[in-house]
């Protein structure tokens, strides 16, 4: 019996199908959850251009399959050492799967109802790390924010409903009690 990879082509098909079968952002996070880990592990798709970052941001993001509605993005992304993501939100389902060294991930609810623009209070409720072969999920709605606590860059893959620039996402300041737009630069291909 030989050993099959898991290529980004199939992961793409397989997604292709998920999101086609269902509009429930719960049945397709349960779905996706077990190929993006097999995807992530299988490494075929990772290149030693998908570790570069971008030093202003922090991390790198590096686009490996979008619709061209902007719908089911799957990106790679890299973290440099001591930086991450601030709270935030994606604005649409999302799935994590690490590759390479750990990703923390801290987890936040937000306690105010949103209803006044740019003011959020949100409070840390709890935390999880994620190394290769684990797998983190997220409804549209869920704040969470992403720390890379190594002293080298890791990686890990994210599948999206849709391409992060185009979901009116927010990112938040618990000391400040804002919520602004969040946009990310997504490395050249």
């Amino acid at each position: 019996m030989g050993i099959t990879t898991y290529a980004l082509s199939d992961f793409v098909r397989d997604l292709r199908a998920i999101a086609a079968g269902t509009t429930s952002y719960g049945a397709i996070i349960e779905r996706v959850r077990p190929l993006a880990i097999r995807l992530a592990q299988s490494r075929e798709w990772l290149q030693k251009r998908h570790y570069e970052c971008d030093p202003a941001q922090g991390f790198g993001v590096h686009l490996l399959h979008e619709e061209p509605d902007h719908r089911l993005a799957v990106f790679a992304v890299a973290w440099l050492p001591g930086h991450g993501a601030p709270p935030h939100n994606h604005g649409t389902w999302a799935v994590v799967a690490g590759v390479d060294g750990p990703e923390k991930n801290v987890y936040w609810k937000r306690m105010d109802d949103g209803s006044r623009r740019g003011y959020a209070e949100i409070r840390r409720v709890g935390e999880e790390v994620i190394a290769p072969g684990g797998v983190v999920s997220f409804l549209p709605d869920a704040i969470h924010s992403v720390a890379n606590e190594t002293d080298r860059v890791t990686a890990s893959l994210h599948v999206y409903g849709r391409h992060l620039n185009y979901t009116g996402r927010s990112q938040f300041d618990p000391e400040r009690k804002t919520e602004t737009p969040f946009s990310v630069t997504v490395q050249p291909t």
